[in-house]
Protein backbone atom coordinates (compact mmCIF):
# COMPACT_ATOMS: atom_id res chain seq x y z
CA UNK A 1 0.00 0.00 0.00
CA UNK A 2 1.07 3.40 -0.93
CA UNK A 3 -0.65 5.86 2.12
CA UNK A 4 -0.99 9.43 0.94
CA UNK A 5 0.53 12.42 4.02
CA UNK A 6 -1.90 14.26 5.23
CA UNK A 7 -1.70 17.63 6.23
CA UNK A 8 -0.89 18.50 9.70
CA UNK A 9 -1.02 14.83 10.53
CA UNK A 10 1.57 14.09 13.28
CA UNK A 11 3.56 10.59 13.31
CA UNK A 12 1.37 8.72 15.73
CA UNK A 13 -1.74 9.97 13.30
CA UNK A 14 0.30 8.39 10.74
CA UNK A 15 1.11 5.18 12.29
CA UNK A 16 -2.83 4.98 13.58
CA UNK A 17 -3.87 5.47 10.19
CA UNK A 18 -1.61 3.01 8.43
CA UNK A 19 -2.31 0.11 11.37
CA UNK A 20 -6.64 1.11 10.23
CA UNK A 21 -5.62 0.50 6.84
CA UNK A 22 -3.99 -2.62 7.20
CA UNK A 23 -6.56 -3.99 9.53
CA UNK A 24 -9.12 -3.07 6.87
CA UNK A 25 -7.42 -4.84 3.96
CA UNK A 26 -6.78 -7.86 6.08
CA UNK A 27 -10.60 -7.99 7.29
CA UNK A 28 -11.30 -7.41 3.63
CA UNK A 29 -9.11 -10.15 2.10
CA UNK A 30 -9.87 -12.60 4.80
CA UNK A 31 -13.68 -12.06 5.56
CA UNK A 32 -14.65 -10.00 2.23
CA UNK A 33 -16.92 -7.09 1.58
CA UNK A 34 -20.01 -8.58 3.85
CA UNK A 35 -17.57 -8.28 7.37
CA UNK A 36 -15.77 -4.64 5.69
CA UNK A 37 -17.63 -2.60 8.91
CA UNK A 38 -16.26 0.00 10.85
CA UNK A 39 -17.03 -2.35 14.38
CA UNK A 40 -15.21 -5.27 12.78
CA UNK A 41 -12.22 -3.16 11.74
CA UNK A 42 -11.96 -1.66 15.04
CA UNK A 43 -11.59 -5.22 16.45
CA UNK A 44 -9.04 -6.40 14.05
CA UNK A 45 -6.75 -3.04 15.36
CA UNK A 46 -7.48 -4.13 18.61
CA UNK A 47 -9.27 -0.31 19.48
CA UNK A 48 -12.49 0.88 20.12
CA UNK A 49 -14.72 2.05 17.26
CA UNK A 50 -14.66 5.15 17.97
CA UNK A 51 -10.63 5.57 17.58
CA UNK A 52 -11.11 4.23 14.04
CA UNK A 53 -14.24 6.86 13.34
CA UNK A 54 -12.14 9.75 14.49
CA UNK A 55 -9.98 9.46 11.52
CA UNK A 56 -12.35 8.06 9.26
CA UNK A 57 -15.97 9.03 10.31
CA UNK A 58 -17.91 7.09 7.60
CA UNK A 59 -17.00 3.78 5.98
CA UNK A 60 -16.98 5.51 2.95
CA UNK A 61 -14.25 7.41 4.11
CA UNK A 62 -12.03 4.44 5.29
CA UNK A 63 -13.02 2.37 1.62
CA UNK A 64 -12.08 5.22 -0.09
CA UNK A 65 -8.55 5.92 1.82
CA UNK A 66 -8.27 1.80 1.84
CA UNK A 67 -8.26 1.71 -2.22
CA UNK A 68 -6.51 4.59 -3.04
CA UNK A 69 -3.38 3.13 -0.90
CA UNK A 70 -3.77 -0.30 -2.39
CA UNK A 71 -4.70 1.03 -6.11
CA UNK A 72 -1.35 3.49 -6.20
CA UNK A 73 0.83 1.00 -4.55
CA UNK A 74 -0.03 -1.16 -7.58
CA UNK A 75 0.25 1.28 -9.96
CA UNK A 76 3.68 2.28 -8.60
CA UNK A 77 4.97 -1.20 -9.51
CA UNK A 78 3.63 -1.82 -12.76
CA UNK A 79 4.26 1.70 -13.45
CA UNK A 80 8.53 1.04 -12.51
CA UNK A 81 8.13 -2.40 -14.48
CA UNK A 82 7.06 -0.78 -17.51
CA UNK A 83 9.22 2.51 -17.64
CA UNK A 84 12.78 0.53 -17.25
CA UNK A 85 14.12 1.29 -20.18
CA UNK A 86 17.16 -0.87 -19.33
CA UNK A 87 15.04 -3.85 -20.86
CA UNK A 88 13.80 -3.62 -24.58
CA UNK A 89 10.54 -3.22 -24.82
CA UNK A 90 9.97 -6.91 -25.47
CA UNK A 91 11.15 -8.28 -22.26
CA UNK A 92 8.92 -5.21 -20.43
CA UNK A 93 5.84 -6.09 -21.76
CA UNK A 94 6.95 -9.58 -20.76
CA UNK A 95 7.60 -8.77 -17.61
CA UNK A 96 4.81 -6.65 -17.24
CA UNK A 97 2.29 -9.76 -18.11
CA UNK A 98 4.36 -12.21 -15.78
CA UNK A 99 4.12 -9.78 -13.21
CA UNK A 100 0.61 -9.61 -13.30
CA UNK A 101 0.30 -13.33 -13.49
CA UNK A 102 2.51 -14.00 -10.68
CA UNK A 103 0.35 -10.98 -8.19
CA UNK A 104 -2.78 -12.97 -9.51
CA UNK A 105 -1.28 -16.03 -7.60
CA UNK A 106 -1.14 -14.48 -4.23
CA UNK A 107 -3.92 -15.06 -1.69
CA UNK A 108 -4.47 -11.39 -1.39
CA UNK A 109 -4.74 -10.44 -4.72
CA UNK A 110 -6.93 -13.24 -5.54
CA UNK A 111 -9.22 -12.06 -2.91
CA UNK A 112 -8.82 -8.73 -2.46
CA UNK A 113 -9.59 -7.76 -6.06
CA UNK A 114 -13.01 -9.66 -6.43
CA UNK A 115 -13.94 -7.89 -3.57
CA UNK A 116 -13.02 -4.54 -4.46
CA UNK A 117 -15.42 -5.62 -7.99
CA UNK A 118 -18.37 -6.01 -5.51
CA UNK A 119 -17.78 -3.02 -3.63
CA UNK A 120 -17.86 -1.17 -6.83
CA UNK A 121 -21.25 -2.53 -8.39
CA UNK A 122 -22.88 -1.09 -5.33
CA UNK A 123 -20.88 2.00 -4.85
CA UNK A 124 -19.68 4.86 -7.52
CA UNK A 125 -17.00 6.27 -5.84
CA UNK A 126 -15.21 2.73 -5.49
CA UNK A 127 -16.27 1.94 -8.44
CA UNK A 128 -14.48 5.02 -10.42
CA UNK A 129 -11.03 4.39 -8.09
CA UNK A 130 -10.98 1.14 -9.68
CA UNK A 131 -11.83 2.29 -13.04
CA UNK A 132 -9.00 4.73 -12.90
CA UNK A 133 -6.65 1.82 -11.42
CA UNK A 134 -7.41 -0.26 -14.49
CA UNK A 135 -6.96 2.77 -16.98
CA UNK A 136 -3.89 3.52 -15.86
CA UNK A 137 -2.84 -0.26 -16.29
CA UNK A 138 -4.30 -0.11 -19.56
CA UNK A 139 -2.35 3.09 -20.23
CA UNK A 140 0.91 1.36 -19.23
CA UNK A 141 0.11 -1.49 -21.48
CA UNK A 142 -1.01 0.28 -24.22
CA UNK A 143 2.40 2.24 -24.20
CA UNK A 144 4.61 -0.78 -24.37
CA UNK A 145 2.37 -1.92 -26.96
CA UNK A 146 3.05 1.38 -29.02
CA UNK A 147 6.59 0.43 -28.73
CA UNK A 148 6.63 -3.02 -29.66
CA UNK A 149 5.12 -2.48 -32.67
CA UNK A 150 5.04 1.65 -33.91
CA UNK A 151 3.25 0.49 -36.99
CA UNK A 152 -0.16 0.76 -34.92
CA UNK A 153 -2.35 3.48 -34.52
CA UNK A 154 -2.83 4.87 -30.79
CA UNK A 155 -6.56 3.90 -30.55
CA UNK A 156 -5.24 0.31 -31.95
CA UNK A 157 -2.49 0.14 -29.20
CA UNK A 158 -5.19 1.27 -26.16
CA UNK A 159 -7.87 -1.47 -27.88
CA UNK A 160 -5.07 -4.23 -27.87
CA UNK A 161 -4.14 -3.29 -24.00
CA UNK A 162 -7.88 -3.76 -22.95
CA UNK A 163 -7.66 -7.24 -24.65
CA UNK A 164 -4.16 -7.98 -22.75
CA UNK A 165 -5.51 -6.59 -19.36
CA UNK A 166 -9.19 -8.29 -19.75
CA UNK A 167 -6.94 -11.40 -20.42
CA UNK A 168 -5.22 -11.47 -17.57
CA UNK A 169 -7.47 -10.26 -14.94
CA UNK A 170 -9.65 -13.33 -16.63
CA UNK A 171 -7.48 -15.40 -14.99
CA UNK A 172 -8.32 -14.90 -11.36
CA UNK A 173 -11.54 -16.78 -10.98
CA UNK A 174 -10.05 -19.98 -12.45
CA UNK A 175 -6.27 -19.99 -11.49
CA UNK A 176 -5.67 -17.66 -9.13
CA UNK A 177 -4.79 -18.62 -5.25
CA UNK A 178 -6.38 -21.98 -4.60
CA UNK A 179 -8.61 -22.24 -7.56
CA UNK A 180 -9.23 -24.96 -9.51
CA UNK A 181 -6.77 -24.50 -11.75
CA UNK A 182 -4.04 -22.83 -9.99
CA UNK A 183 -1.87 -25.49 -10.29
CA UNK A 184 -2.06 -24.75 -14.08
CA UNK A 185 -1.21 -21.08 -13.48
CA UNK A 186 2.90 -21.67 -14.86
CA UNK A 187 1.71 -22.99 -17.95
CA UNK A 188 -0.53 -20.54 -18.59
CA UNK A 189 2.07 -17.82 -17.91
CA UNK A 190 3.81 -19.12 -20.37
CA UNK A 191 1.18 -19.52 -22.68
CA UNK A 192 0.16 -16.05 -21.96
CA UNK A 193 3.29 -14.04 -22.47
CA UNK A 194 4.13 -16.06 -25.55
CA UNK A 195 0.75 -15.51 -27.35
CA UNK A 196 0.08 -11.91 -26.23
CA UNK A 197 3.45 -10.88 -27.64
CA UNK A 198 2.90 -12.33 -30.84
CA UNK A 199 -0.16 -10.76 -31.13
CA UNK A 200 1.27 -7.17 -30.47
CA UNK A 201 3.96 -7.40 -32.80
CA UNK A 202 2.31 -9.40 -35.91
CA UNK A 203 -0.62 -6.93 -35.65
CA UNK A 204 -1.02 -4.94 -38.78
CA UNK A 205 -2.56 -1.43 -39.80
CA UNK A 206 -6.20 -2.33 -40.32
CA UNK A 207 -6.72 -5.69 -38.62
CA UNK A 208 -8.66 -4.13 -36.35
CA UNK A 209 -11.23 -2.56 -38.38
CA UNK A 210 -14.86 -4.11 -38.24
Amino acid sequence: MKIRTRQGAYACSVETIEQILRAALNVLVEEGSRAFTLRRIAAACGTKVGNVSYYFPRKEDLVQELLEAILLGYADLTAEIMSDVSDDPDERLERAIAFTLDDIRSKRTTNLFPELWALANHNPKVDQLVQEFYAKAQQGFARLVKEVNRALSEEDCRTIALFISATIEGTTIFAGYSKPWEPKMPEIKTLAVRSLLHLVKTMKVGDLST
